[in-house]
Protein backbone atom coordinates (compact mmCIF):
# COMPACT_ATOMS: atom_id res chain seq x y z
CA UNK A 1 0.00 0.00 0.00
CA UNK A 2 1.24 3.67 -0.69
CA UNK A 3 2.22 5.72 1.95
CA UNK A 4 1.35 9.74 2.33
CA UNK A 5 3.54 12.04 4.08
CA UNK A 6 1.67 14.61 4.86
CA UNK A 7 3.24 18.00 6.11
CA UNK A 8 1.31 20.31 9.21
CA UNK A 9 2.70 23.40 11.50
CA UNK A 10 2.21 22.89 15.08
CA UNK A 11 3.18 25.69 17.06
CA UNK A 12 6.97 26.56 15.16
CA UNK A 13 8.06 23.03 14.27
CA UNK A 14 6.98 21.98 11.20
CA UNK A 15 7.16 17.77 11.29
CA UNK A 16 5.86 15.01 8.28
CA UNK A 17 3.50 12.48 9.67
CA UNK A 18 3.13 8.87 8.28
CA UNK A 19 -0.51 8.21 6.86
CA UNK A 20 -1.91 5.53 5.42
CA UNK A 21 -4.01 6.22 1.79
CA UNK A 22 -6.85 3.67 2.50
CA UNK A 23 -7.98 3.75 6.20
CA UNK A 24 -10.43 6.68 6.54
CA UNK A 25 -11.53 7.38 10.62
CA UNK A 26 -15.71 7.85 10.89
CA UNK A 27 -15.83 10.29 13.50
CA UNK A 28 -19.21 10.78 15.73
CA UNK A 29 -19.22 11.47 19.39
CA UNK A 30 -21.03 9.07 20.56
CA UNK A 31 -21.06 5.50 18.99
CA UNK A 32 -23.69 5.09 17.85
CA UNK A 33 -27.03 6.04 18.11
CA UNK A 34 -29.66 3.65 16.96
CA UNK A 35 -30.96 6.39 15.04
CA UNK A 36 -27.89 6.69 13.13
CA UNK A 37 -28.01 3.48 10.77
CA UNK A 38 -26.90 5.95 7.99
CA UNK A 39 -23.48 6.38 9.54
CA UNK A 40 -23.14 2.07 9.94
CA UNK A 41 -24.47 1.77 6.44
CA UNK A 42 -22.12 4.33 4.82
CA UNK A 43 -19.00 2.80 6.60
CA UNK A 44 -20.07 -1.22 5.67
CA UNK A 45 -20.50 0.16 1.79
CA UNK A 46 -16.82 1.14 1.77
CA UNK A 47 -15.11 -0.81 -0.87
CA UNK A 48 -11.95 0.71 -1.17
CA UNK A 49 -11.42 2.53 1.92
CA UNK A 50 -11.15 0.83 5.49
CA UNK A 51 -13.06 2.64 7.91
CA UNK A 52 -12.24 2.76 11.94
CA UNK A 53 -15.52 4.17 13.54
CA UNK A 54 -14.51 6.12 16.45
CA UNK A 55 -16.04 8.28 19.02
CA UNK A 56 -15.48 9.74 22.32
CA UNK A 57 -17.51 6.56 23.47
CA UNK A 58 -20.25 4.59 22.84
CA UNK A 59 -23.73 4.67 23.46
CA UNK A 60 -26.71 2.09 24.92
CA UNK A 61 -28.96 0.90 23.40
CA UNK A 62 -26.72 1.78 20.17
CA UNK A 63 -25.95 0.62 17.06
CA UNK A 64 -22.33 -1.91 17.22
CA UNK A 65 -21.07 -0.88 14.02
CA UNK A 66 -20.10 -4.12 12.10
CA UNK A 67 -16.41 -2.16 11.17
CA UNK A 68 -13.74 -1.97 13.17
CA UNK A 69 -13.97 0.57 15.77
CA UNK A 70 -12.29 2.84 18.27
CA UNK A 71 -13.17 4.86 21.34
CA UNK A 72 -11.31 7.55 23.82
CA UNK A 73 -13.33 6.10 26.99
CA UNK A 74 -13.66 2.49 26.61
CA UNK A 75 -14.80 1.44 29.99
CA UNK A 76 -17.91 4.12 29.90
CA UNK A 77 -17.81 8.27 29.88
CA UNK A 78 -15.25 9.38 31.66
CA UNK A 79 -15.92 13.18 32.49
CA UNK A 80 -12.52 14.08 32.53
CA UNK A 81 -11.56 12.08 29.67
CA UNK A 82 -14.36 13.80 27.73
CA UNK A 83 -13.43 17.09 28.69
CA UNK A 84 -9.76 17.14 27.71
CA UNK A 85 -11.10 15.61 24.18
CA UNK A 86 -13.79 18.39 23.93
CA UNK A 87 -10.94 20.95 25.22
CA UNK A 88 -8.39 19.38 22.63
CA UNK A 89 -6.11 18.26 25.04
CA UNK A 90 -6.20 14.37 24.97
CA UNK A 91 -2.86 12.32 24.66
CA UNK A 92 -4.96 9.37 24.28
CA UNK A 93 -7.23 10.96 21.59
CA UNK A 94 -4.12 12.25 19.37
CA UNK A 95 -2.22 8.64 19.97
CA UNK A 96 -5.56 6.52 18.92
CA UNK A 97 -5.66 8.95 15.78
CA UNK A 98 -2.12 8.57 14.96
CA UNK A 99 -2.16 4.48 15.65
CA UNK A 100 -5.25 4.39 13.46
CA UNK A 101 -3.17 5.03 9.95
CA UNK A 102 -5.33 7.17 8.65
CA UNK A 103 -5.33 8.68 5.72
CA UNK A 104 -8.48 10.81 5.99
CA UNK A 105 -10.64 11.98 8.97
CA UNK A 106 -14.78 11.90 7.97
CA UNK A 107 -16.91 13.33 11.10
CA UNK A 108 -20.35 13.11 11.12
CA UNK A 109 -22.56 16.33 13.14
CA UNK A 110 -20.55 19.82 12.51
CA UNK A 111 -20.32 19.97 16.34
CA UNK A 112 -18.48 16.22 16.41
CA UNK A 113 -16.50 17.95 13.62
CA UNK A 114 -15.43 20.71 15.99
CA UNK A 115 -14.45 18.00 18.57
CA UNK A 116 -11.71 15.81 16.21
CA UNK A 117 -10.45 19.10 14.10
CA UNK A 118 -7.46 20.05 16.04
CA UNK A 119 -6.48 16.64 16.41
CA UNK A 120 -6.62 16.22 12.54
CA UNK A 121 -4.97 19.28 12.18
CA UNK A 122 -1.87 18.18 14.35
CA UNK A 123 -1.69 15.03 12.82
CA UNK A 124 -1.64 16.44 9.75
CA UNK A 125 -4.51 14.31 8.51
CA UNK A 126 -6.98 15.99 5.84
CA UNK A 127 -10.60 16.50 7.38
CA UNK A 128 -13.78 16.23 5.62
CA UNK A 129 -17.61 16.88 7.69
CA UNK A 130 -20.75 15.98 7.06
CA UNK A 131 -23.48 18.40 8.25
CA UNK A 132 -26.96 16.67 8.65
CA UNK A 133 -29.42 19.36 9.97
CA UNK A 134 -29.40 20.82 13.75
CA UNK A 135 -26.10 21.18 13.40
CA UNK A 136 -26.67 24.40 10.33
CA UNK A 137 -29.99 24.78 11.96
CA UNK A 138 -30.57 24.54 15.92
CA UNK A 139 -27.31 24.58 17.22
CA UNK A 140 -25.68 27.52 15.72
CA UNK A 141 -28.36 29.67 17.37
CA UNK A 142 -29.05 27.98 20.69
CA UNK A 143 -27.44 29.24 24.31
CA UNK A 144 -26.65 26.41 25.77
CA UNK A 145 -22.50 26.44 26.75
CA UNK A 146 -21.93 23.39 23.93
CA UNK A 147 -23.31 25.64 21.13
CA UNK A 148 -21.43 28.31 22.41
CA UNK A 149 -18.38 26.57 22.43
CA UNK A 150 -19.29 25.60 18.79
CA UNK A 151 -20.63 28.58 17.23
CA UNK A 152 -16.87 29.93 18.31
CA UNK A 153 -15.03 26.66 16.34
CA UNK A 154 -17.51 27.24 13.31
CA UNK A 155 -14.74 29.33 11.33
CA UNK A 156 -11.86 27.45 12.42
CA UNK A 157 -13.33 24.53 11.41
CA UNK A 158 -14.37 26.07 8.09
CA UNK A 159 -10.61 27.12 7.87
CA UNK A 160 -9.56 23.15 8.65
CA UNK A 161 -11.92 21.31 6.84
CA UNK A 162 -10.93 20.25 3.27
CA UNK A 163 -14.41 19.36 2.41
CA UNK A 164 -17.81 20.31 3.90
CA UNK A 165 -20.73 18.38 2.86
CA UNK A 166 -24.47 19.14 3.17
CA UNK A 167 -26.76 16.26 2.98
CA UNK A 168 -29.32 18.38 0.63
CA UNK A 169 -29.36 21.97 -1.12
CA UNK A 170 -31.18 23.09 2.21
CA UNK A 171 -28.33 22.23 4.64
CA UNK A 172 -25.87 23.72 1.32
CA UNK A 173 -27.71 27.17 1.80
CA UNK A 174 -27.66 26.97 5.82
CA UNK A 175 -23.90 26.47 5.54
CA UNK A 176 -23.34 29.06 3.17
CA UNK A 177 -24.89 31.40 5.23
CA UNK A 178 -22.82 30.38 8.29
CA UNK A 179 -19.58 31.57 6.51
CA UNK A 180 -18.74 28.69 5.17
CA UNK A 181 -16.30 28.65 1.56
CA UNK A 182 -17.99 28.45 -1.15
CA UNK A 183 -15.32 26.49 -3.13
CA UNK A 184 -15.30 23.39 0.33
CA UNK A 185 -19.23 23.03 0.11
CA UNK A 186 -20.72 20.20 -1.83
CA UNK A 187 -23.91 18.02 -2.09
CA UNK A 188 -23.82 14.65 -1.70
CA UNK A 189 -26.76 12.26 0.00
CA UNK A 190 -26.03 9.37 1.75
CA UNK A 191 -28.43 7.01 -0.05
CA UNK A 192 -29.69 3.75 2.04
CA UNK A 193 -29.06 0.12 1.35
CA UNK A 194 -30.79 -1.74 -1.35
CA UNK A 195 -32.20 -4.49 -0.60
CA UNK A 196 -35.25 -7.23 -1.20
CA UNK A 197 -37.42 -7.49 -3.43
CA UNK A 198 -40.10 -5.41 -5.05
CA UNK A 199 -43.29 -5.67 -2.84
CA UNK A 200 -45.03 -5.40 -5.83
CA UNK A 201 -49.02 -5.59 -5.57
CA UNK A 202 -49.45 -6.70 -1.82
CA UNK A 203 -52.61 -6.15 0.49
CA UNK A 204 -51.89 -2.34 2.24
CA UNK A 205 -53.47 -0.89 4.96
CA UNK A 206 -53.28 2.22 7.12
CA UNK A 207 -50.77 5.08 7.50
CA UNK A 208 -46.98 4.80 8.89
CA UNK A 209 -44.71 7.05 11.10
CA UNK A 210 -41.45 5.90 11.90
CA UNK A 211 -39.08 8.25 13.50
CA UNK A 212 -38.12 9.65 16.84
CA UNK A 213 -40.94 11.34 18.86
CA UNK A 214 -39.71 14.79 19.20
CA UNK A 215 -41.38 18.16 18.21
CA UNK A 216 -39.39 18.39 14.46
CA UNK A 217 -40.96 15.07 13.23
CA UNK A 218 -44.46 16.49 13.79
CA UNK A 219 -46.92 13.80 14.87
CA UNK A 220 -49.18 15.77 16.84
CA UNK A 221 -49.78 17.24 13.57
CA UNK A 222 -49.94 13.73 11.79
CA UNK A 223 -52.65 13.20 14.36
CA UNK A 224 -54.58 16.47 13.73
CA UNK A 225 -54.65 15.72 10.08
CA UNK A 226 -55.95 11.79 10.49
CA UNK A 227 -58.84 13.21 13.02
CA UNK A 228 -59.90 15.83 9.99
CA UNK A 229 -60.13 13.05 7.67
CA UNK A 230 -64.18 12.25 6.40
CA UNK A 231 -66.24 9.62 7.08
CA UNK A 232 -64.92 6.22 7.34
CA UNK A 233 -60.93 7.33 6.71
CA UNK A 234 -60.90 8.80 9.87
CA UNK A 235 -60.77 5.86 11.33
CA UNK A 236 -57.99 4.43 9.20
CA UNK A 237 -55.42 3.02 11.56
CA UNK A 238 -52.25 4.68 12.47
CA UNK A 239 -48.69 2.91 13.01
CA UNK A 240 -46.05 4.94 14.96
CA UNK A 241 -42.90 3.32 15.35
CA UNK A 242 -39.93 5.14 17.25
CA UNK A 243 -39.74 6.35 20.64
CA UNK A 244 -38.93 9.74 22.54
CA UNK A 245 -39.98 12.15 24.94
CA UNK A 246 -43.10 13.24 23.48
CA UNK A 247 -44.95 9.42 23.43
CA UNK A 248 -46.83 9.75 26.41
CA UNK A 249 -48.09 13.34 25.11
CA UNK A 250 -48.97 11.59 21.56
CA UNK A 251 -50.45 9.15 23.12
CA UNK A 252 -52.73 11.16 25.18
CA UNK A 253 -53.50 13.10 22.25
CA UNK A 254 -54.52 10.32 20.08
CA UNK A 255 -56.81 8.53 22.59
CA UNK A 256 -58.62 12.77 23.25
CA UNK A 257 -59.12 12.50 19.08
CA UNK A 258 -60.34 8.61 19.25
CA UNK A 259 -58.28 7.64 16.39
CA UNK A 260 -57.00 3.89 16.20
CA UNK A 261 -53.22 4.57 17.10
CA UNK A 262 -50.32 1.91 17.74
CA UNK A 263 -47.89 2.86 19.26
CA UNK A 264 -44.69 0.05 18.14
CA UNK A 265 -41.91 1.78 20.27
CA UNK A 266 -37.88 0.98 18.45
CA UNK A 267 -38.03 -1.96 16.16
CA UNK A 268 -35.06 -3.64 14.04
CA UNK A 269 -34.49 -2.79 10.57
CA UNK A 270 -36.37 -5.78 9.52
CA UNK A 271 -39.37 -4.90 11.41
CA UNK A 272 -39.15 -1.58 9.74
CA UNK A 273 -38.98 -2.59 5.97
CA UNK A 274 -41.77 -5.02 7.03
CA UNK A 275 -44.38 -2.45 8.11
CA UNK A 276 -43.28 -0.52 5.21
CA UNK A 277 -44.32 -3.55 3.19
CA UNK A 278 -47.93 -3.63 4.90
CA UNK A 279 -48.58 0.38 5.28
CA UNK A 280 -50.68 2.07 2.25
CA UNK A 281 -48.69 5.58 2.72
CA UNK A 282 -45.79 6.77 4.78
CA UNK A 283 -46.62 10.52 6.31
CA UNK A 284 -43.58 12.39 8.20
CA UNK A 285 -44.29 15.62 8.47
CA UNK A 286 -41.38 16.85 9.70
CA UNK A 287 -41.56 20.70 10.41
CA UNK A 288 -39.10 23.43 12.03
CA UNK A 289 -39.26 23.13 16.11
CA UNK A 290 -39.72 26.15 18.34
CA UNK A 291 -35.56 25.97 18.95
CA UNK A 292 -35.28 26.03 15.22
CA UNK A 293 -34.44 22.60 14.61
CA UNK A 294 -35.04 21.35 10.93
CA UNK A 295 -35.09 18.58 8.71
CA UNK A 296 -32.13 18.08 6.60
CA UNK A 297 -33.06 15.74 4.26
CA UNK A 298 -34.60 12.55 5.86
CA UNK A 299 -33.19 9.00 4.81
CA UNK A 300 -36.35 7.87 5.89
CA UNK A 301 -38.27 8.52 3.03
CA UNK A 302 -36.23 6.98 0.80
CA UNK A 303 -36.41 3.87 2.93
CA UNK A 304 -39.73 4.03 2.71
CA UNK A 305 -39.92 4.63 -0.94
CA UNK A 306 -37.72 1.33 -1.31
CA UNK A 307 -41.01 -0.31 0.17
CA UNK A 308 -43.02 1.17 -2.28
CA UNK A 309 -44.66 4.02 -0.01
CA UNK A 310 -45.40 7.09 -1.38
CA UNK A 311 -45.14 9.74 0.76
CA UNK A 312 -47.03 12.46 2.61
CA UNK A 313 -44.53 15.64 4.11
CA UNK A 314 -44.55 19.09 5.09
CA UNK A 315 -42.68 20.91 1.74
CA UNK A 316 -39.93 21.98 4.61
CA UNK A 317 -36.37 22.00 4.84
CA UNK A 318 -34.56 19.32 2.62
CA UNK A 319 -37.48 17.06 2.45
CA UNK A 320 -37.86 18.70 -0.46
CA UNK A 321 -34.97 16.54 -1.42
CA UNK A 322 -36.03 13.27 -0.51
CA UNK A 323 -40.08 13.26 -1.59
CA UNK A 324 -40.64 14.53 -5.01
CA UNK A 325 -43.99 16.65 -4.77
CA UNK A 326 -46.40 14.79 -7.37
CA UNK A 327 -43.66 12.20 -8.51
CA UNK A 328 -42.70 10.14 -5.69
CA UNK A 329 -45.29 11.70 -2.71
CA UNK A 330 -47.29 14.71 -2.02
CA UNK A 331 -45.95 17.93 0.13
CA UNK A 332 -48.48 20.31 1.81
CA UNK A 333 -46.93 23.53 3.16
CA UNK A 334 -45.41 23.78 6.30
CA UNK A 335 -47.61 23.76 9.29
CA UNK A 336 -50.69 23.84 7.14
CA UNK A 337 -52.29 20.65 8.67
CA UNK A 338 -55.79 20.63 6.65
CA UNK A 339 -53.29 20.23 3.27
CA UNK A 340 -51.58 17.54 4.97
CA UNK A 341 -55.10 16.35 5.87
CA UNK A 342 -55.86 16.48 2.28
CA UNK A 343 -53.01 15.17 0.66
CA UNK A 344 -53.68 12.01 3.36
CA UNK A 345 -57.57 11.91 1.92
CA UNK A 346 -55.86 11.89 -1.64
CA UNK A 347 -53.85 8.77 -1.59
CA UNK A 348 -56.14 6.97 0.88
CA UNK A 349 -59.10 7.27 -1.60
CA UNK A 350 -56.61 6.68 -4.59
CA UNK A 351 -54.68 3.73 -4.52
CA UNK A 352 -53.88 3.50 -8.16
CA UNK A 353 -52.07 6.86 -7.42
CA UNK A 354 -50.66 5.70 -4.49
CA UNK A 355 -49.17 2.64 -5.64
CA UNK A 356 -47.78 4.90 -9.04
CA UNK A 357 -46.12 7.02 -6.58
CA UNK A 358 -44.79 4.60 -4.75
CA UNK A 359 -43.46 2.53 -7.82
CA UNK A 360 -41.75 5.80 -9.17
CA UNK A 361 -40.24 6.18 -5.52
CA UNK A 362 -38.61 2.80 -5.52
CA UNK A 363 -37.08 3.35 -9.02
CA UNK A 364 -35.92 6.34 -7.59
CA UNK A 365 -34.13 4.97 -4.89
CA UNK A 366 -32.90 1.95 -6.89
CA UNK A 367 -31.74 4.08 -9.64
CA UNK A 368 -30.06 6.85 -7.85
CA UNK A 369 -29.72 6.05 -4.00
CA UNK A 370 -28.36 3.30 -3.45
CA UNK A 371 -25.83 3.53 -0.76
CA UNK A 372 -23.01 1.57 -2.66
CA UNK A 373 -23.08 4.05 -5.50
CA UNK A 374 -23.31 7.18 -3.11
CA UNK A 375 -20.45 5.53 -1.02
CA UNK A 376 -18.36 5.14 -4.44
CA UNK A 377 -18.58 8.61 -5.03
CA UNK A 378 -17.63 9.67 -1.32
CA UNK A 379 -14.37 7.55 -1.79
CA UNK A 380 -13.57 9.34 -5.01
CA UNK A 381 -13.57 11.93 -2.55
CA UNK A 382 -11.09 10.77 -0.20
CA UNK A 383 -8.76 9.99 -2.49
CA UNK A 384 -8.97 13.53 -4.03
CA UNK A 385 -8.54 15.12 -0.64
CA UNK A 386 -5.54 12.56 0.60
CA UNK A 387 -3.82 12.89 -2.80
CA UNK A 388 -4.43 9.72 -3.97
CA UNK A 389 -5.83 7.55 -6.78
CA UNK A 390 -7.89 4.80 -7.30
CA UNK A 391 -5.62 1.91 -7.85
CA UNK A 392 -2.65 3.63 -6.84
CA UNK A 393 -0.55 1.66 -4.40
Amino acid sequence: MRQLFAATNHGNRRRAVLVSSRRVLVWRNKILPYSETFIRDQAEAMTRWTPVVAGLHSVAPGITPQTESWVVTPSGRRPAVVAATVLSRSRRLSKGLLATDAGVVHAHFGYDASVIAPFADRAGIPLIVTFHGYDVTEMPTSSGAAAVLYRRRLPSLFARARVLIAVSDFVADRLRGLGAPERKVVVRHIGIPVRGADPGLVARSGILFVGRLVEKKGVADLLEAVALLPGHLRSTPVRVVGDGPLRTQLEAQSRALGLEVTFAGVLSSEQVRDEMSRAVLFCGPSKTSSRGDAEGYGLVFLEAALGGLPSVAYRHGGVVSAVEDGITGLLAEENDVQGLSQALRQLLLDRSLAERLGKAGRARVVRDLDVTKRTADLEDLYDEVAGSKTGSC
